[in-house]
């Protein structure tokens, strides 16, 4: 009887050094900056006057702009380049392209991503929540980041 409630006291013991943690609670109680930056890292507002935070932001958002801009006009030259040197190709006989299987490989691709659009929606919208409050709580620096961004698009 003794070993019968001995063995049933190690299986509360082990039972209670185990926590079952809600992942989306503790991904909301422990935001990613904190790990990054430390505990201490709360809005830029409590810690730079204005014009600090205004040229800050718009300093990363003219590097972001501009290599925004940068890496656009590469990717579009390289899938640009492509599609002319595979449109040489076909009109010269080299490739023989099979539309109607295109066509149907392009139906089936929208399916899948119908599909899939469907059950991202909340990662997205929690996504999107995080992102109007970071920029609600920081409206100085993401005003100045806007800003920048768009003059180095502009450059």
């Amino acid at each position: 009887m003794a070993e019968q409630q001995q063995h049933t006291e190690g299986q509360a013991d082990e039972d209670e050094a185990y926590e079952m943690v809600d992942l989306t609670t503790y991904a909301r109680s422990h935001q990613w900056w904190s790990a990054v930056f430390g505990n201490n890292s709360g809005p830029i507002v409590e810690k730079y006057s204005a014009a600090t935070q205004i040229m800050m932001g718009g300093v990363t958002g003219w590097c972001a702009g501009y290599l925004f801009q940068r890496v656009g006009k590469i990717a579009a030259t390289a899938v640009g380049g492509g599609f002319l040197l595979l449109q040489i190709a076909n009109h010269s006989g080299y490739v023989q392209v099979d539309w109607k299987k295109v066509e149907k490989d392009v139906n089936k691709a929208k399916r899948r991503l119908k599909k899939k659009a469907n059950k991202a929606a909340p990662e997205i919208n929690t996504f999107i929540e995080e992102a109007s409050e970071f920029v609600k709580k920081n409206i100085v620096v993401s005003s100045g980041f806007v800003g920048g961004f768009l003059l180095g698009l502009a450059s």
